[in-house]
């Protein structure tokens, strides 16, 4: 079982090659102008997706081609002045030091010589936390969630790992203050704002672990993992727009994309155990009969949607928790003891699959999972040898996704997927509200995501980009943040919402002149 990481059906690893920008006019005859706006002094607040993150880390070259930075190059030729971002020390990212500090570097496609599949792997942080000298343009902060932007001490070396948010050390003009007033202290005349991201997906990536904090107008309560209430969002943001307003910043705003459809819940099948690996099909006549007994109570009890049954002619779905489901110890251990089982043993199958069923396609499988399915679940063989389980036997029991239920961090179950869009839809309500009161440029990052994911995808100067890991070209390895190629595309739609509200003609970049994966 040890090799059933194998199983996923493979990614189709493809380089989209560069071409001529398509430009309807030659370069040397468009004039760019800012209309009614004023680019003199651009700031861009929001959180990882506004600083350039990438491959899971914050490095030079993301930054570089973030797309507030392109934005800024764009906005230069029509009057715009300089755009200063919080270089990180190297091209790795993250943070060497001790605990909360250390963070790895960014994740580097790299092909496994045992069994010569490409795949992600972390590159240790080589560089400490390092002090930004003087303001910043860039104020995207990764890991901020919409309230984060106006918490005085965000910024405060000795609140790490508490309440303070280390890339906003790296800048904050001092340890009391917030990125919000350190923004306004720089006297902005254009701003672009894209927060709340963090508010749903921290929920989401986490497999639904977390709470939905609807109702609860009290963050300072909230964990990591939880939604956040959407009068708390919308309430942060609108004391984002009503200080930005005073200070006479016109500005842009959009909305949060389609979480769902990100490549970090699409890419694992719910459905990812061939019958054609090695290392699987050979099983399945053995686990069906292990499970045979099992199904056997499921009938007895009247849910038999909850058997377990592997294909051989098909891939089969993986063995999930869903904590929704009633817990059925009791009744599977009194029927399995009547039927001859063991106490011991009848009570560790009841406990084991109590609340399981196979995964459906209405289940989101989490990208990280692909390195634990079909893996021995450690903790559940010494939880199962300390009761007394012979190790081999014990083993077999505790296979992830096989014979071992994947645990709620693992999976996103309906009922978690319509917590996060029932809390997307209310943010981007309120959010699309704001962009009107306060007249401001508006982008609808909701649609862009949905027409990334779509089968005909966004297509700019030939290339098409989809949402589809690596080969889609938009989204890098953590299948999360976006590739240099992915920001262009959300900057072309900042550039087109800038242009409609304020009649400038800032031009659109071509997203093939930017990095995407580097395939080994």
């Amino acid at each position: 079982m040890k090799n059933l990481s194998k199983i996923f059906i493979a990614t189709s690893l493809v380089v989209f090659a560069s071409c001529e920008p398509d430009f309807d006019e030659p370069v040397e005859d468009f004039q760019a102008t800012s209309g009614d706006a004023d680019f003199s002094k651009y700031i861009a607040l929001g959180n990882s997706l506004t600083s350039g993150f990438t491959d899971n880390a914050l490095f030079i070259n993301g930054q570089v081609n973030s797309y507030p930075n392109m934005l800024a190059m764009q906005m230069a030729m029509a009057g715009g002045g300089a755009f200063t971002q919080p270089l990180m020390p190297d091209e790795i990212g993250g943070f060497n030091g001790p605990a909360p500090l250390y963070m790895d570097g960014r994740l580097n496609l790299v092909i496994n010589p045992a069994t010569g599949a490409m795949g992600p792997v972390a590159t240790p942080a080589q560089s400490p936390l390092t002090m930004v000298n003087g303001s910043v343009n860039n104020m995207g902060v990764p890991g901020a969630k919409s309230f984060h932007l106006g918490l005085n001490g965000y910024g405060n070396p000795a609140g790490i790992g508490v309440y303070a948010n280390p890339y906003f050390v790296r800048f904050a003009s001092s340890p009391s203050t917030s990125v919000i007033a350190d923004a306004i202290a720089q006297q902005p005349t254009f701003f672009s704002l894209w927060i709340g991201n963090n508010d749903v997906l921290s929920y989401a990536t986490g497999g639904g672990v977390g709470v939905d904090r609807t109702g609860n107008f009290d963050p300072t309560t909230y964990g990591s993992e939880d939604i956040t209430d959407p009068t708390v969002l919308a309430t942060a943001i609108k004391n984002y727009l009503i200080a930005l307003d005073a200070a006479g910043a016109k500005g842009v705003i959009a909305n949060i994309p389609s979480i769902t459809d990100i490549p970090y819940f699409t890419t694992v099948p719910h459905a990812p155990l061939s019958p054609t690996n090695a290392s699987f099909g050979p099983m399945i006549p053995a686990l069906n009969a292990q499970f045979g007994q099992l199904n056997a109570v499921f009938d007895y009890l009247g849910v038999p949607e909850r058997k377990i049954v592997f294909n051989t002619d098909s891939a089969s779905a993986v063995v999930i928790e869903d904590e929704t489901l009633t817990d059925l110890s009791t009744q599977i251990r009194t029927v399995l003891v009547s039927q001859g089982v063991d106490v011991g043993t009848a009570t560790v199958l009841a406990d084991t699959y109590k609340k399981s069923r196979q995964a459906t396609a209405e289940d989101l499988i989490v990208f990280t999972s692909q390195t634990i399915i079909g893996q021995i679940n450690t903790t559940r063989l010494t939880e199962l040898m300390t009761m007394g389980v012979p190790q081999e036997q014990a083993a077999q029991l505790s296979v992830n996704g096989v014979t071992y239920p994947l645990t709620d961090k693992w999976v996103l179950i309906p009922t978690e997927k319509q917590a996060v869009l029932t809390a997307t839809a209310a943010y981007n309500a309120a959010i699309r509200q704001l962009a009107t009161d306060y007249n401001l440029a508006f982008v609808d990052a909701h649609k862009a995501m949905q027409d990334l994911s779509s089968q005909s995808g966004i297509t700019y100067f030939g290339n098409t980009y989809t949402t589809t890991y690596v080969s889609g070209g938009a989204f890098s390895l953590d299948a999360v943040h976006l590739t240099g190629k992915g920001y262009a595309v959300v900057a072309n739609y900042f550039i087109d919402a800038i242009n409609q509200k304020y009649g400038s003609t800032l031009r659109n970049v071509n997203p093939n002149n930017y990095p995407g994966i580097k395939i080994p």
